[in-house]
């Protein structure tokens, strides 16, 4: 079954319904501003096509008729999404609302691209011994060009690397490659958090922190998208010096590089990140107060992000969240320092912050590149 609507306004009903559905003809409508007949013909024609369903179970509101829902079948098609890492390689494999269906992850065999992009292959060709596959999507922290070029990925050596070309030819399948914040964001615009939010950003944690944001319905983004400027947001003028000797900004503060260090001085032994958790959940002092700065500075991001994009919320991610978690009065704390009191409070919003959030973000690559690049059949 191909995904093949015949126009812009079939385009437009299809996703309507994929991304919200199941939704009766009148909501689908009024949503999209059609008139009645219009939509009738419209969902006559992709329910012919196979590519939309009658559900079986009628919805019934007020007085009239009941309404029939227009649904997908969202087990018609299949994508995989892979996220690498600097020492992993991660894929889900999603049905089209990005529901995953299967997961697995393995270590990096090596950073050179030509090795990279075979065990990539090598995901994908397994995953087709199980399902049919209509596209793939890539997630990396770097800068990534329209094309799914890595022109920079500092954590595998990479410079100007064709990652989708290279796999496409491959694995003969569409091929999708983006910075994985970009990814992620708009996992959470189509089928996430973001869902039905015209103004939203993402924010997360990890090696790095990353900040992403959706504006009038529509991803921001420009060529220094992946650089990773977020970073080095001041928050704090007396905090700890950062990668590259800035005092108290996003990197020396939030990272799970930076928060581990500096627990680990302060008892005198390695303490890695889910032990830093554990010892500030059970109240030990020196990591409790790490910890708290570290989550009030979250707050004053969070503040500063809602202060200059006035997005409907704030939605956080990435492998370090529990950090918000953990202390979440801390963080609220932080962002009542740097809101204006008059201001709506700022609605924030934690995901699981798993490997497996960062594949579902790059397997709704796939489906955005499939569903919104996939060639109509001529008239």
């Amino acid at each position: 079954m191909g995904w093949q609507p015949r126009d812009e306004l079939s385009q437009a009903v299809a996703l309507e319904v994929m991304l919200h559905g199941p939704l009766g003809r009148s909501e689908l409508a009024r949503r999209l501003d059609l008139a009645p007949a219009t939509l009738t013909r419209i969902s006559g024609e992709l329910i012919r096509s196979g590519l939309l369903v009658e559900t079986p179970h009628a919805a019934k509101r007020g007085t009239g008729r009941p309404s029939i829902p227009l649904d997908v079948v969202p087990e018609s098609h299949h994508f995989i999404g892979v996220k690498l890492t600097g020492r992993a390689m991660m894929s889900a494999v999603t049905n089209l609302r990005a529901e995953v269906l299967e997961y697995r992850e393995f270590p990096l065999a090596s950073r050179h691209p030509e090795e990279v992009v075979a065990q990539i292959v090598g995901l994908v060709r397994d995953a087709r011994t199980r399902r049919d596959l209509d596209a793939v999507g890539i997630g990396l922290g770097g800068v990534v060009t329209q094309d799914g070029t890595v022109a920079s990925a500092p954590f595998l050596d990479w410079a100007d690397v064709p990652l989708a070309k290279l796999v496409e030819e491959l694995v003969e399948l569409p091929v999708f490659a983006a910075n994985d914040l970009t990814a992620f964001t708009e996992s959470q615009h189509w089928f996430g958090l973001g869902t039905g939010h015209a103004n939203f950003a993402t924010l997360t944690i990890g090696a790095g922190v990353g900040y992403g944001c959706v504006a009038n319905g529509r991803l921001l983004s420009n060529e220094d998208s992946g650089v990773g400027l977020v970073g080095h947001w001041p928050l704090d003028p007396l905090g700890p010096l950062c990668s590259r000797g800035h005092r108290g900004c996003a990197d020396g503060m939030l990272t799970i590089p930076a928060i581990e260090r500096d627990v680990s001085t302060a008892l005198g032994r390695a303490v890695p990140w889910g032990e830093v958790l554990a010892l500030a959940a059970a109240g030990e002092p020196a990591v409790e107060r790490i910890v708290t700065a570290s989550a009030r500075a979250l707050g004053r991001l969070i503040a500063a992000v809602a202060n200059l994009a006035a997005p409907d919320l704030v939605v956080l991610g990435g492998e370090g969240v529990g950090l918000a978690a953990i202390a979440l009065d801390a963080v609220r704390a932080g962002i009542v320092e740097h809101r204006d009191p008059r201001a709506s409070e700022v609605r924030v919003e934690l995901t699981p912050g798993d490997d497996e959030s960062w594949c579902r973000g790059a397997a709704a690559l796939a489906i955005q590149g499939y569903v919104l690049t996939r060639s109509r059949p001529s008239p």
